[in-house]
């Protein structure tokens, strides 16, 4: 098999110093990534002798890519727009014929939809907080919802359309909030009931097979998953206490206004087992392949709820979550992306599974 590719790396550029278009939200494009994010994954994937290429995920994707032909693409794009956009290059791409890293379509379509996400897991029995989706804002609220509740976009991700402002406590905020979601982001509001408690997140790596593609197969248990350490997020030094937001994120590890970041963090065993547990079954009920990160949040009786899945998670190292965890168990940065890279080209053939030693026989 050939040893060495071309791979393409598909993302969308943030460009600060470019104004945003009228009629956009306020943190439109906040979870598109900067160009040394680009940098860094290109300089992983290099340092085991693959050749990269930098294409942005915009409208000229599948002219740069039939002109580029890469073997496999690295993809971490979020897409254009729609109620579906992170599953946009995963369905160019399937339908090319090109391999690529992470979920596949039909994915990546659902986990960027919280509201379809919740109902997949709470009808496998996981455990979510009560919830509803509003459409037009005026809704009657169902009784299971009791306030405080929390509000805001059904399809987005990296804290947008979160401030302090999503907790609301009595009927006008509620309304007020839900319209001002409707309206600014052109998408359903999720209000669901607040969670009070710590807030936990639980990366997962690997698939049943990921021992014979691996090149870290010690990393990954009998199943195949490889769990990370479990990292927490201490809301109560952020710059919006209680709500992990767009405005939080934004900010560097350590920052003054950031969260705090505890990573492995220090659960009683029981709670560690569910927390991964319950991340490991978001993964797989979802279809999810390969790589997922999924948000988790204690009740006010310190039980564990589903927040939402991140099946596209950032790759910013010494930044995102999933970095975070990775160095915090003292994977290296490059051989975390490698792997990524790896399973994702086994499942097109492009990779030769390898021999594991046979047990020894009594």
């Amino acid at each position: 098999m050939k040893r060495y590719w071309k791979v393409a790396v598909l993302a969308n550029i943030k460009d600060d110093s470019q104004p945003k278009p009228e009629g956009v939200p306020p943190d439109a494009f906040s979870d598109f990534d900067h160009i040394e994010t680009i940098d860094s994954l290109r300089a992983a994937i290099e340092t085991d002798g693959h050749k990269t290429v930098f294409i942005q995920a915009d409208r000229e994707l599948p002219f740069a890519l039939r002109d580029h032909q890469p073997d496999i693409c690295f993809n971490i794009a979020e897409g254009l727009g729609g109620d579906a956009r992170e599953a946009q290059v995963p369905a160019l791409l399937e339908m090319m014929g090109i391999p690529y890293t992470g979920s596949r379509v039909l994915t990546n379509g659902i986990s960027l939809d919280k509201t379809l996400t919740k109902r997949i897991w709470r009808d496998r029995r996981l455990p979510v907080a009560p919830f509803q989706e509003f459409i037009v804002g005026d809704e009657p609220l169902r009784p299971e919802l009791k306030y405080p509740l929390f509000v805001k976009p059904a399809r987005e991700g990296t804290g947008m359309g979160v401030d302090t402002k999503a907790i609301v406590t009595k009927e006008k905020e509620l309304r007020e909030r839900a319209q001002y979601i409707i309206n600014t982001y052109q998408q359903p509001a999720l209000v669901e009931v607040f969670l009070p408690g710590r807030e936990f997140t639980v990366g997962i790596l690997g698939r049943a097979d990921a021992k014979l593609y691996s090149r870290n197969p010690e990393w990954y248990e009998k199943d195949g998953f490889h769990r990370f350490p479990i990292l927490e997020l201490d809301m109560t030094r952020s710059v919006t206490p209680k709500v992990y937001s767009n405005a939080s994120k934004s900010k560097e590890v350590g920052e003054e206004g950031a969260p705090g970041y505890f990573c492995p963090a220090v659960v009683e065993p029981e709670l560690e087992k569910k927390l991964r547990y319950f991340a490991l079954r978001a993964h797989q009920l979802l279809g999810a392949l390969d790589i997922s990160r999924t948000d988790i949040r204690l009740d006010e009786e310190g039980n564990p709820r589903l927040l939402e899945i991140n099946t596209l998670p950032g790759l910013t190292p010494d930044y995102s979550d999933l970095c975070l965890q990775a160095k915090a168990e003292g994977i290296r940065y490059e051989d975390l992306i490698l792997d990524i890279l790896y399973l994702g080209a086994s499942r097109w053939g492009m990779v030769a599974p390898r021999e594991l030693p046979t047990p020894a026989k009594n």
